[in-house]
């Protein structure tokens, strides 16, 4: 029988024609120049001005507070949405979904719309952390594409709304080398020294695809092989970076970067001697997703943010900035087609087919990854 996980990488490796569709080119609003780093280094809070008009809910403040990740939004999108709504937005940024875990896992400081990984969607939701969704606000919701309808972390989009996914590879400088594997990495010294990782769980996950492990095993002692691996490799490693290795590519610091996929194609706008590849042992297949946190301020708001998010062409238009994949099928004529047809943004079926999706293991399993982790990083 076919696992959750295998069933929704199937579901999105069935669908892929879908992204490759021909559509013209069309025109994108917030198709800037490429300047993302520098305008979210100032976007730690952000409140956007308000028209006069008002149209959030009763009792509710003008302002919707967001937590996302860094480089993870349009440059517009924020005032957009408050000259369409009236509604100020407040936008924070976290590095790592541990970050966003712990900071709300004691009781929300205050935001309305967070945007966690899929495993921990599912461990919030175990943990009764993020409120249900009410359908009725989200008209937009029909603009899902149905490959991310009905995921195994959040049957029926109870709890969820999709963002944006992708995987998780090799950023490299292709007059350096051409790595294809994490093998290239760990078993020579070609790029001994000048090698980055990411220095959180995602490690850990590459390295059980290297050894051949599920990156959703549950065995203690698959994960201290994956420990003894990365401990043996640390003098070939110039970095455990949090979450900027492609600006350690980009500047020369390294030749080759464990990292996300929408970050290095990204920096490879930059520079056009910098590629990606899906190492070939696999990798995983994440979503990061809208979901509302309990006690938030302004649920009215939070709906509406999300709601406006999945609309078509802002949506396609976030897409083509940030360069992630989009689970918005009314979203993609908005994306351009050198972007729907990138193998680096859209991936082959039969890369696909050996990636796996990361779930929730539960509490006691996931200290084990955290403390696989731990032990790599100081040693």
């Amino acid at each position: 029988m076919m696992t959750n996980k295998r069933r929704t990488i199937w579901r999105i490796a069935a669908r892929l024609p879908r992204f490759v569709m021909p559509h013209h080119r069309p025109r994108h609003p917030l198709r800037l120049p490429h300047s993302r780093r520098r305008f979210l280094a100032g976007a730690c809070a952000v409140a956007a001005a308000a028209p006069a008009f008002s149209r959030a809910g009763r009792g509710q403040s003008q302002r919707v507070n967001v937590y996302n990740w860094d480089t993870y939004i349009g440059e517009t999108t924020l005032e957009d949405f408050t000259d369409a709504t009236g509604i100020e937005v407040r936008y924070d940024l976290f590095a790592s979904n541990d970050e966003l875990f712990a900071k709300l896992r004691g009781g929300n400081p205050g935001y309305d719309v967070i945007f966690p990984t899929n495993d921990y969607v599912e461990r919030m939701i175990v943990a009764d952390m993020l409120l249900p969704l009410d359908q009725a606000k989200i008209p937009n919701r029909v603009n899902v594409d149905p490959a991310f309808a009905d995921p195994a972390f959040d049957p029926g989009l109870e709890h969820s709304m999709p963002y944006f996914w992708g995987t998780v590879g090799l950023g490299y400088r292709k007059s350096v080398g051409s790595p294809t594997a994490l093998a290239d990495l760990f078993e020579s010294d070609e790029y001994a020294g000048r090698i980055a990782l990411l220095n959180s769980i995602d490690s850990i996950l590459a390295t059980l695809k290297y050894l051949g492990h599920s990156l959703n095993t549950k065995d203690p002692a698959a994960l201290d092989q994956v420990v003894e691996v990365l401990i043996r490799n640390k003098p070939k490693i110039k970095a455990f970076a949090p979450d900027t290795g492609q600006d350690l590519l980009i500047a020369g610091e390294v030749d080759v970067c464990l990292e996300y996929n929408g970050d290095i194609l990204q920096v490879m706008e930059e520079d056009d001697d910098l590629a990606y590849v899906v190492p070939e042992e696999g990798s995983q297949l994440w979503e990061d997703s809208m979901c509302i946190p309990r006690g938030g301020p302004n649920p009215e708001n939070a709906h509406s943010f999300i709601n406006f998010i999945l609309d078509a062409e802002v949506h396609g238009a976030i897409a083509t900035f940030v360069r992630y994949p989009c689970p918005n099928a009314a979203a993609l004529e908005f994306i351009p087609e050198e972007d729907r047809n990138n193998p680096a943004l859209y991936p082959a079926r039969s890369v696909l087919e050996r990636c796996e999706v990361p779930v929730y293991k539960g509490e006691k399993i996931e200290s084990l990854y955290a403390e696989a982790l731990t032990r790599v990083l100081a040693a």
